[in-house]
């Protein structure tokens, strides 16, 4: 009887894995023809399976799902623009610790390399140190030390813009993959890049950007050599900020808060309960984050200092959260990527909400031919026009910064069979910036706490806004990276 079950097993697991009755069959062969892939025999068909997507420099993997977005506690400052809601968010990648001056001075540091005497360039992605300066505080010593002196080579980069953060992720971006590829072998480090012959990853897949080949380049099945595709999976997706609701699921940490999916204590901040101190028998008292006691107290009375920072203090300080991420509540505020509205949790979708989308396409010349390059050496983009978009079904136009508070079907119009060609304009005339609002498609969303703040800014669900080309002492910004695939596992 035990050898007629054993023979039965057996044959079920043969037939399942010839792939007969729905089983995966051999990735060697496609189960919709029975054609062989990778093979010159069927013309070299592609394909790769079991991708598992590495964890770039500095990320932590954060696994996606569902949460209660928006306040936790009494909103205070009457602002009511966090109501809550439930939201999904998939499954992506954030940096474990904020940006520090001393990973921003690397990306000044080869802008200088490959920009020399590039002033305009370099200048651009500065951090203003301007913005320690108080008129009523003795402040000076942070504008020249804070950011270039060794002493805080490991602090938060702050008095970076918006934009300014948006142009080192996509800094890092290239930096990381060019490494990739030169570890595999399939190109060559280049200190001789400069003006536009620099290599970004876009540019480079589209064999805008030769670079020098190395030992080891992709081979065909054949064996014949040729570029590096998007397909081969081998470049990771871009360095981004994180959205808003990405960066609020990351704080609360609820990864090591349930239990068969029932979040078992609430959490107000980053960490169980609403006190601001650990329970550590080590540390017992001490504060889990760096933040702003009360007026006057921003580190606490000599020889018993609470958080031990009167400004920021390092990356990694303090203890991080269920996530593994550090100073998720205080220490500098961070940017994210979302445009600022104050009804944002009435418009945007519940699975990924995002405000803020412009679609683009790569530009193209009259020929149809990808145009020349920027002069950092990067593809152009440009916006989808409405004649692009105008059979769509799930868009009708590639700015949609305003889609719905804002533009011109959401604003009162004494005439409304004429709508504006240049839909970025309409904002002003439901919020008249500078006059009765600060809201406009150029505010953003930063989020968390700072070493400048009091308590009640230290909860994920609070929201602030600035616009995107202004900074601040008290704000930096950490990056976050799509994951491809399957949410379920990082491996």
């Amino acid at each position: 009887m035990k050898l007629k079950t054993l023979i039965v097993v057996f044959l079920a697991a043969f037939v399942s894995g010839c792939g007969l009755f729905g089983g995966k069959g051999s990735s060697d062969v496609s189960r919709t023809t029975g054609w062989a892939y990778n093979s010159d025999e069927t013309g070299n068909i592609p394909y790769e399976s079991g991708y598992e997507q590495e964890t770039g420099p500095g990320l932590v993997f954060i696994q996606g799902g569902t949460f209660t977005m928006g306040r936790v506690e009494q909103d205070v400052m009457y602002k009511w623009d966090n109501y809550p809601r439930r939201v999904t968010v998939a499954s992506f990648y954030m940096d474990e610790a904020e940006v520090s001056n001393q990973d921003y001075r690397e990306y000044t540091h080869w802008l200088s390399r490959v920009y020399p005497g590039d002033r305009e360039k370099i200048q651009a992605a500065l951090p203003d140190t301007m913005v320690w300066r108080s008129e009523l505080a003795y402040n000076e010593p942070y504008v020249n030390n804070y950011f270039r002196h060794p002493a805080y080579s490991d602090y938060p980069v702050v008095g970076v813009t918006w934009e300014q953060a948006e142009a080192y992720c996509a800094w890092r971006t290239d930096r990381v993959n060019e490494q990739i590829l030169v570890d595999k072998g399939i190109i060559q480090h280049d200190n001789t890049q400069s003006g536009q012959n620099v290599f970004t990853t876009d540019t480079y897949l589209a064999g805008l950007y030769q670079g020098t080949d190395g030992e080891e380049p992709i081979e065909n099945a054949d064996g014949t050599t040729r570029r590096l595709k998007w397909e081969d999976g081998i470049a990771l997706p871009s360095y981004r900020l994180p959205t808003e609701a990405e960066w609020e699921y990351a704080a609360l940490g609820l990864v090591g808060n349930t239990m068969q999916e029932r979040i078992v204590e609430r959490r107000v901040y980053p960490w169980n309960g609403d006190g601001l101190r650990t329970d550590d028998s080590k540390f017992y008292g001490s504060f889990v984050a760096n933040f702003k006691r009360g007026r006057g107290d921003y580190m606490g009375v000599a020889g018993s200092l609470n958080d031990g920072a009167d400004l920021p203090a390092p990356v990694g300080s303090y203890w991080p959260n269920d996530y593994g991420l550090y100073n998720m509540g205080g220490n500098v505020s961070e940017w994210v990527l979302d445009v600022y509205r104050p009804l944002s949790f009435e418009d945007v979708a519940d699975y990924n909400p995002f405000r803020g989308n412009i679609f683009m396409n790569k530009k193209r010349d009259a020929d149809g031919f990808l145009a020349e390059k920027d002069s950092l050496g990067r593809m152009v983009y440009v916006e989808v026009s409405p004649e692009e978009a105008a059979n769509r079904k799930n868009y009708r136009r590639g700015y949609n910064v305003n889609y719905g508070d804002g533009d011109f079907m959401s604003s009162i119009q004494d005439d409304w069979s004429t709508p504006p060609e240049n839909q970025k304009e309409m904002t002003d005339q439901m919020y008249e910036y500078g006059v009765t609002s600060l809201v406009s498609d150029k505010a953003r969303v930063y989020k968390g706490g700072s070493w400048a703040d009091g308590p009640y800014y230290l909860s994920p669900g609070t929201r602030r806004f600035l616009n995107e080309d202004e900074s601040a002492s008290s704000i930096g910004f950490r990056c976050a990276m799509n994951k491809v695939g399957s949410s379920l596992v990082n491996r």
